[in-house]
Protein backbone atom coordinates (compact mmCIF):
# COMPACT_ATOMS: atom_id res chain seq x y z
CA UNK A 1 0.00 0.00 0.00
CA UNK A 2 1.02 3.36 -0.95
CA UNK A 3 2.24 5.31 2.01
CA UNK A 4 0.32 8.62 2.75
CA UNK A 5 2.60 12.30 1.89
CA UNK A 6 4.01 13.43 5.03
CA UNK A 7 3.55 17.11 3.96
CA UNK A 8 6.62 19.43 4.68
CA UNK A 9 4.55 22.10 6.78
CA UNK A 10 0.80 22.58 8.12
CA UNK A 11 0.62 25.81 6.34
CA UNK A 12 2.06 27.21 2.85
CA UNK A 13 1.45 31.10 2.88
CA UNK A 14 2.09 32.36 -0.78
CA UNK A 15 2.71 36.26 -0.36
CA UNK A 16 4.44 38.26 2.24
CA UNK A 17 1.97 41.48 2.64
CA UNK A 18 -0.53 42.19 4.91
CA UNK A 19 -2.95 39.38 4.26
CA UNK A 20 0.61 36.31 4.20
CA UNK A 21 2.02 38.17 7.19
CA UNK A 22 -1.32 38.20 9.48
CA UNK A 23 -1.47 34.20 8.00
CA UNK A 24 2.06 33.61 9.55
CA UNK A 25 1.51 35.24 12.84
CA UNK A 26 -2.12 33.63 13.77
CA UNK A 27 -0.86 30.43 13.01
CA UNK A 28 2.20 30.82 14.77
CA UNK A 29 0.16 31.73 17.73
CA UNK A 30 -2.13 28.78 17.48
CA UNK A 31 1.11 26.67 17.33
CA UNK A 32 0.77 25.98 13.61
CA UNK A 33 4.36 25.66 11.77
CA UNK A 34 4.17 27.18 8.21
CA UNK A 35 6.59 28.89 5.63
CA UNK A 36 5.79 32.13 3.97
CA UNK A 37 7.08 32.60 0.40
CA UNK A 38 7.60 35.77 -0.83
CA UNK A 39 9.90 36.86 -3.73
CA UNK A 40 10.81 40.40 -2.47
CA UNK A 41 10.77 41.48 0.96
CA UNK A 42 8.17 41.56 3.49
CA UNK A 43 5.77 44.12 3.30
CA UNK A 44 7.55 45.55 0.11
CA UNK A 45 4.24 47.78 -1.70
CA UNK A 46 3.48 49.57 1.94
CA UNK A 47 6.74 51.28 1.78
CA UNK A 48 5.00 53.01 -1.39
CA UNK A 49 1.94 54.73 0.57
CA UNK A 50 3.64 57.45 2.50
CA UNK A 51 0.42 58.25 4.34
CA UNK A 52 -2.10 56.31 5.75
CA UNK A 53 -5.34 57.03 7.50
CA UNK A 54 -7.77 53.90 7.39
CA UNK A 55 -5.31 51.50 10.02
CA UNK A 56 -5.49 51.29 13.36
CA UNK A 57 -2.27 52.37 14.89
CA UNK A 58 -0.24 53.43 11.89
CA UNK A 59 -0.15 56.59 10.02
CA UNK A 60 2.44 55.92 7.18
CA UNK A 61 3.29 52.33 5.44
CA UNK A 62 6.97 52.25 5.77
CA UNK A 63 6.04 51.86 9.97
CA UNK A 64 3.37 49.54 9.12
CA UNK A 65 6.25 47.51 6.83
CA UNK A 66 8.75 47.61 9.63
CA UNK A 67 6.39 46.19 11.93
CA UNK A 68 5.14 43.48 10.02
CA UNK A 69 8.46 42.24 9.41
CA UNK A 70 9.38 42.22 13.13
CA UNK A 71 6.46 40.40 14.22
CA UNK A 72 6.55 37.71 11.61
CA UNK A 73 10.69 37.08 12.23
CA UNK A 74 9.63 36.92 15.74
CA UNK A 75 6.88 34.43 15.27
CA UNK A 76 7.50 30.60 15.79
CA UNK A 77 7.49 28.01 13.63
CA UNK A 78 7.62 30.13 11.00
CA UNK A 79 9.82 29.20 8.23
CA UNK A 80 10.23 33.05 5.84
CA UNK A 81 11.59 32.14 1.98
CA UNK A 82 12.61 35.49 0.26
CA UNK A 83 13.53 35.25 -2.72
CA UNK A 84 11.69 32.55 -3.79
CA UNK A 85 8.54 33.01 -6.21
CA UNK A 86 5.44 30.62 -6.08
CA UNK A 87 4.76 29.96 -9.68
CA UNK A 88 2.45 26.87 -9.38
CA UNK A 89 -0.39 25.54 -6.55
CA UNK A 90 -1.22 22.17 -6.79
CA UNK A 91 -4.11 20.80 -4.52
CA UNK A 92 -5.16 17.19 -3.64
CA UNK A 93 -7.36 15.37 -0.89
CA UNK A 94 -4.97 15.41 1.80
CA UNK A 95 -2.06 18.21 0.66
CA UNK A 96 -1.11 21.10 -1.20
CA UNK A 97 1.83 21.11 -3.36
CA UNK A 98 3.25 24.42 -3.83
CA UNK A 99 6.38 24.49 -6.68
CA UNK A 100 8.87 27.42 -6.57
CA UNK A 101 10.51 29.05 -9.33
CA UNK A 102 13.70 30.06 -8.44
CA UNK A 103 15.03 26.98 -6.55
CA UNK A 104 13.24 24.57 -8.90
CA UNK A 105 11.70 22.50 -5.72
CA UNK A 106 8.45 21.74 -4.31
CA UNK A 107 7.06 22.58 -0.82
CA UNK A 108 4.31 20.73 0.15
CA UNK A 109 1.97 21.40 3.53
CA UNK A 110 -1.88 20.42 4.58
CA UNK A 111 -3.36 23.93 3.66
CA UNK A 112 -2.05 27.12 1.35
CA UNK A 113 -3.15 30.43 2.17
CA UNK A 114 -2.64 32.52 -1.07
CA UNK A 115 -1.87 36.09 -0.55
CA UNK A 116 -0.57 37.10 -4.01
CA UNK A 117 -2.41 40.50 -4.14
CA UNK A 118 -2.67 42.45 -7.07
CA UNK A 119 -0.38 44.54 -9.51
CA UNK A 120 -0.70 47.98 -11.27
CA UNK A 121 -2.84 47.79 -14.54
CA UNK A 122 -0.81 48.03 -17.58
CA UNK A 123 -1.54 50.67 -19.98
CA UNK A 124 -2.61 47.68 -22.78
CA UNK A 125 -4.92 45.94 -19.63
CA UNK A 126 -7.07 49.10 -20.05
CA UNK A 127 -10.08 49.67 -22.78
CA UNK A 128 -10.57 53.28 -22.15
CA UNK A 129 -7.01 54.72 -22.66
CA UNK A 130 -4.58 53.42 -25.96
CA UNK A 131 -1.47 55.04 -27.32
CA UNK A 132 2.07 55.57 -26.30
CA UNK A 133 2.24 55.23 -22.26
CA UNK A 134 5.73 53.03 -22.08
CA UNK A 135 7.39 55.83 -20.17
CA UNK A 136 4.90 57.59 -18.23
CA UNK A 137 5.62 57.19 -15.05
CA UNK A 138 3.00 55.85 -11.76
CA UNK A 139 1.50 58.65 -9.53
CA UNK A 140 3.44 57.00 -6.55
CA UNK A 141 6.55 57.72 -8.26
CA UNK A 142 5.99 61.96 -8.74
CA UNK A 143 7.32 64.50 -7.21
CA UNK A 144 5.28 66.88 -5.19
CA UNK A 145 7.44 69.56 -4.95
CA UNK A 146 8.48 69.49 -8.66
CA UNK A 147 4.67 69.72 -9.46
CA UNK A 148 4.16 72.90 -7.32
CA UNK A 149 2.59 75.61 -9.31
CA UNK A 150 2.20 73.14 -12.52
CA UNK A 151 -0.89 71.00 -13.58
CA UNK A 152 -0.28 67.54 -14.07
CA UNK A 153 -2.54 64.74 -15.82
CA UNK A 154 -3.46 61.52 -14.07
CA UNK A 155 -5.01 59.06 -15.96
CA UNK A 156 -7.17 57.35 -13.29
CA UNK A 157 -9.07 58.20 -10.25
CA UNK A 158 -7.76 54.62 -8.52
CA UNK A 159 -6.96 54.94 -4.25
CA UNK A 160 -3.03 55.99 -4.87
CA UNK A 161 -4.14 59.72 -5.77
CA UNK A 162 -6.13 60.18 -2.22
CA UNK A 163 -2.88 59.05 -0.90
CA UNK A 164 -0.46 61.33 -3.00
CA UNK A 165 -2.66 64.25 -2.14
CA UNK A 166 -3.17 63.39 1.93
CA UNK A 167 0.92 62.93 2.00
CA UNK A 168 1.60 66.91 0.11
CA UNK A 169 -1.80 68.46 1.46
CA UNK A 170 -0.27 72.32 1.37
CA UNK A 171 1.59 71.76 -2.11
CA UNK A 172 -0.21 73.92 -4.85
CA UNK A 173 -0.71 71.92 -7.96
CA UNK A 174 -3.40 71.27 -10.48
CA UNK A 175 -4.02 67.51 -11.07
CA UNK A 176 -6.85 66.87 -14.15
CA UNK A 177 -7.87 63.48 -13.96
CA UNK A 178 -9.33 61.93 -16.68
CA UNK A 179 -11.24 58.62 -15.47
CA UNK A 180 -14.19 56.02 -16.65
CA UNK A 181 -17.60 56.38 -15.52
CA UNK A 182 -17.41 52.59 -14.08
CA UNK A 183 -14.79 54.31 -11.46
CA UNK A 184 -16.79 57.17 -10.03
CA UNK A 185 -16.79 55.44 -7.02
CA UNK A 186 -13.50 55.85 -6.60
CA UNK A 187 -13.27 59.39 -7.38
CA UNK A 188 -15.47 60.31 -3.72
CA UNK A 189 -12.10 60.14 -2.06
CA UNK A 190 -10.80 63.12 -3.95
CA UNK A 191 -13.47 64.72 -4.92
CA UNK A 192 -13.34 67.67 -2.86
CA UNK A 193 -9.88 68.56 -3.32
CA UNK A 194 -9.85 71.80 -4.84
CA UNK A 195 -6.24 70.79 -6.31
CA UNK A 196 -8.28 68.26 -8.87
CA UNK A 197 -10.64 68.70 -11.66
CA UNK A 198 -12.20 65.29 -12.51
CA UNK A 199 -12.92 64.63 -15.85
CA UNK A 200 -15.18 61.64 -16.64
CA UNK A 201 -14.54 59.83 -20.16
CA UNK A 202 -14.90 57.58 -22.29
CA UNK A 203 -12.06 57.09 -24.37
CA UNK A 204 -8.56 58.97 -24.14
CA UNK A 205 -5.52 58.37 -26.35
CA UNK A 206 -2.32 59.76 -25.36
CA UNK A 207 0.27 60.78 -28.62
CA UNK A 208 4.04 61.27 -27.76
CA UNK A 209 5.45 64.37 -29.98
CA UNK A 210 9.06 64.80 -31.38
CA UNK A 211 9.56 67.03 -28.79
CA UNK A 212 8.70 64.50 -25.95
CA UNK A 213 5.66 66.07 -24.88
CA UNK A 214 2.68 64.19 -24.43
CA UNK A 215 -0.98 65.09 -26.00
CA UNK A 216 -4.01 63.58 -24.57
CA UNK A 217 -7.41 63.91 -26.66
CA UNK A 218 -10.35 62.53 -25.10
CA UNK A 219 -14.07 62.20 -25.34
CA UNK A 220 -16.41 62.83 -22.26
CA UNK A 221 -19.35 61.12 -20.82
CA UNK A 222 -21.41 64.19 -22.72
CA UNK A 223 -19.66 64.02 -26.03
CA UNK A 224 -17.33 66.32 -25.46
CA UNK A 225 -13.94 66.51 -27.05
CA UNK A 226 -11.25 67.60 -24.56
CA UNK A 227 -7.47 67.86 -25.62
CA UNK A 228 -4.67 68.26 -23.43
CA UNK A 229 -0.72 69.05 -23.72
CA UNK A 230 1.69 68.24 -20.71
CA UNK A 231 5.71 67.14 -20.49
CA UNK A 232 6.59 63.62 -20.17
CA UNK A 233 6.97 64.60 -16.42
CA UNK A 234 3.41 65.95 -16.04
CA UNK A 235 1.44 63.09 -16.67
CA UNK A 236 0.93 59.89 -14.64
CA UNK A 237 -0.67 56.36 -14.14
CA UNK A 238 -3.38 55.85 -12.11
CA UNK A 239 -5.53 52.91 -13.89
CA UNK A 240 -5.65 50.34 -10.87
CA UNK A 241 -5.00 47.31 -10.19
CA UNK A 242 -4.96 43.79 -11.76
CA UNK A 243 -4.77 39.85 -9.31
CA UNK A 244 -1.85 37.90 -9.33
CA UNK A 245 -3.58 34.64 -9.91
CA UNK A 246 -1.31 31.65 -9.08
CA UNK A 247 -1.49 28.94 -11.60
CA UNK A 248 -3.57 26.08 -9.63
CA UNK A 249 -6.66 28.73 -8.58
CA UNK A 250 -9.88 29.40 -9.94
CA UNK A 251 -10.83 33.04 -10.98
CA UNK A 252 -13.95 34.93 -11.82
CA UNK A 253 -13.94 34.78 -15.99
CA UNK A 254 -14.53 38.18 -16.07
CA UNK A 255 -12.24 40.31 -13.68
CA UNK A 256 -9.53 37.93 -13.14
CA UNK A 257 -9.92 37.79 -9.12
CA UNK A 258 -10.09 34.60 -6.92
CA UNK A 259 -12.76 34.27 -4.71
CA UNK A 260 -12.53 31.80 -1.49
CA UNK A 261 -15.84 29.89 -2.52
CA UNK A 262 -14.31 28.71 -6.01
CA UNK A 263 -11.14 27.02 -4.56
CA UNK A 264 -10.35 23.53 -3.55
CA UNK A 265 -11.33 23.23 -0.22
CA UNK A 266 -7.53 23.15 0.83
CA UNK A 267 -6.53 26.66 -0.48
CA UNK A 268 -7.87 29.43 1.03
CA UNK A 269 -7.68 32.92 -0.87
CA UNK A 270 -7.16 35.79 1.23
CA UNK A 271 -6.62 39.96 0.91
CA UNK A 272 -6.77 41.86 -2.47
CA UNK A 273 -6.37 38.28 -4.62
CA UNK A 274 -10.52 38.12 -3.59
CA UNK A 275 -11.86 41.02 -5.02
CA UNK A 276 -11.41 44.29 -6.53
CA UNK A 277 -13.80 45.94 -3.87
CA UNK A 278 -12.32 45.13 -0.68
CA UNK A 279 -8.93 46.02 -1.53
CA UNK A 280 -8.29 47.60 2.20
CA UNK A 281 -4.87 47.02 4.53
CA UNK A 282 -7.66 46.07 7.39
CA UNK A 283 -9.52 43.98 5.61
CA UNK A 284 -6.61 41.85 4.23
CA UNK A 285 -4.97 41.56 7.57
CA UNK A 286 -8.59 40.37 8.70
CA UNK A 287 -8.80 37.72 5.97
CA UNK A 288 -4.95 36.61 6.31
CA UNK A 289 -5.48 35.66 9.90
CA UNK A 290 -9.10 34.45 9.49
CA UNK A 291 -7.52 32.02 6.97
CA UNK A 292 -5.10 30.42 9.29
CA UNK A 293 -7.57 29.61 12.11
CA UNK A 294 -10.00 27.93 9.41
CA UNK A 295 -7.26 25.42 8.72
CA UNK A 296 -6.06 25.08 12.34
CA UNK A 297 -9.50 24.29 13.57
CA UNK A 298 -10.12 22.34 10.17
CA UNK A 299 -6.22 20.67 11.18
CA UNK A 300 -7.72 19.98 14.61
CA UNK A 301 -11.03 19.56 15.06
CA UNK A 302 -12.43 19.18 11.92
CA UNK A 303 -14.31 21.80 11.72
CA UNK A 304 -14.62 22.63 8.35
CA UNK A 305 -18.17 23.12 6.87
CA UNK A 306 -19.67 21.79 3.21
CA UNK A 307 -19.34 24.81 0.81
CA UNK A 308 -23.20 24.89 0.19
CA UNK A 309 -24.19 25.19 3.73
CA UNK A 310 -21.56 27.23 5.36
CA UNK A 311 -21.97 31.08 5.10
CA UNK A 312 -17.81 31.69 4.89
CA UNK A 313 -18.12 29.65 1.56
CA UNK A 314 -16.10 26.78 2.96
CA UNK A 315 -16.06 23.08 2.35
CA UNK A 316 -15.41 20.84 4.66
CA UNK A 317 -12.49 18.15 4.26
CA UNK A 318 -11.53 15.43 5.84
CA UNK A 319 -8.30 15.44 8.01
Amino acid sequence: MPQPLVPDTELVIIGGGPAGCAAAVMAASVGMRSVLIEPKALGHSLHRIPALDNVLGFTSGTALANAITADVRRAAHCEVLLGERADRLDAADDHVAVHLAVSDRTVTGRFAVVATGVRAALLSEIDWVTGDGRRIAPIWDADADALAGRSALVLGADRPLGTFLRTHPGVPFRLVVPYPEADDYKADEVRNDPRVTLVPVCSLTLARRPDGSVLADATTQGGHAEQWLLAEDEVFLNLGSCPWALPGLHANSDDGYCPPDRQHPRVLTVGDLRSARAQRIMTATGSGSEAALRAYYAARLGDWMPRDTHADGIKKVDD
